[in-house]
């Protein structure tokens, strides 16, 4: 007689896997990538980066991804050095880290929703709970009623994001000043889309010395054009970096991660010329939803929040017929849509104008 499967925990039963779908279509606007690929010259330094790494894949790698920390904290500034900065796969295993070391059974962990559906699931996978507050009518955060749901619920770890995913808004410094003095444990501030806020945006990085509970995470996903590698960094306080040690599984990042991860650092100016055209057709699109009755989020980001539909459900369908891919995420009624390609948007819009069409 076969035995039964084992059972999963209790508190698990329910969940149901985090990612948006994967489909083969022509236009592909729902996981918030950077469309365009890295450049021949980062190609090449790329390749040469690992084949030199590859000579040494007998041996583990450096378990403190020491260099690699190193040149994330100059690209940083703030002064920054290798001892503010911790490296791992993606943002979201930082995160997780950060929850293993101060979350935990008996403690909290608050975001302000709606935001990135990840938080409140890596916090009920580490067997923290969850506090979720509210965000404000235009998604945003009141300095003062943000503190006031901290001190009530007085939590180990509170979660910001800025730029907000799914909104796209960006979090004001004095937004993050308040939940800072409010808050007793960690605040964490997800920067993982900072490099498309507009000019003139503040980083969470320059309250670093002011706040040593603070720690803002980012990743080399988005702007760097590097999803595939799952590089995520944070930068705090030196104390918090040597907490982390404690949790993070021996060698967790790979000699072939660090060698693409600094190849990409030492030619960054290559993929982060992509943000302006990225800001520009961000701000475009925006403009062109709300010219069509359509209500559209401001974002700082690389995606832009939309609606409001009866069904938004038959909308990303006929969306998905006519070849474009977006995310059914966020508030009801809402979609996003992440910023493509010139030739990405335009194909966006004539299968947007098409779908609306045909729900009339």
């Amino acid at each position: 007689m076969t035995a039964p499967p084992p059972s999963v925990r209790d508190d698990l039963k329910n969940l149901h896997p985090y990612g948006a779908p994967q489909l083969d279509v022509p236009v592909r606007l729902n996981t918030n990538e950077n469309p365009y690929p890295p450049s021949p010259r980062l190609r090449r330094a790329v390749a040469d980066a690992v084949a030199q790494a590859a000579a040494n894949l007998n041996r583990y790698p450096d378990r403190d991804a020491v260099e690699l920390r190193k040149d994330l904290a100059d690209y940083l500034g703030h002064g920054l050095t290798g001892g503010h900065v911790w490296a791992a796969n993606g943002s979201n295993e930082v995160i997780q880290q950060l929850l293993q070391a101060f979350g935990g059974p008996c403690r909290q962990a608050l975001g302000f929703e709606p935001s990135y559906s990840m938080h409140p699931l890596i916090a009920r996978v580490t067997c923290t709970g969850w506090v979720a507050a509210a965000r404000e009518p235009d998604f945003g955060l009141d300095p003062e009623r943000a503190a006031g749901a901290v001190r009530q619920a007085a939590p180990a770890l509170v979660l910001l994001t800025s730029p907000n995913n799914p909104t796209g808004t960006a979090t004001p410094l004095a937004v993050i000043e308040a939940i800072c003095d409010a808050a007793p444990g960690l605040v964490v501030v997800d920067e993982a889309y900072a490099e498309f806020a507009r000019e003139g945006t503040p980083s969470a990085l320059s309250l670093l010395r002011r706040y040593p509970r603070l720690v803002v995470t980012r990743t080399m996903s988005k702007a760097f054009a590097m999803a595939g590698a799952r590089v995520g960094y944070l930068a705090a306080a030196p104390e918090m970096i040597e907490a982390l040690l404690l949790v993070r599984l021996p060698y967790h990042l790979s000699s072939v991660t660090q060698a693409v991860a600094r190849a990409a650092l030492a030619w960054a100016a290559e993929p982060l010329a992509t943000v302006a055209a990225l800001r520009a057709e961000r701000d475009a699109l925006v403009s062109w939803l709300r010219a069509r009755g359509l209500a559209a989020a401001d974002s700082d980001a690389n995606f832009v929040l939309f609606g409001k539909f009866g069904d938004r459900h038959g909308v990303w369908q006929r969306l998905l017929d006519r070849g474009v891919l977006v995310r059914e995420v966020g508030p009801p009624g809402w979609l996003r849509v992440t910023v493509g390609t010139p030739e990405d948007m335009a194909a966006f819009r004539s299968a947007l104008a098409q779908a609306l069409a045909a729900s009339i």
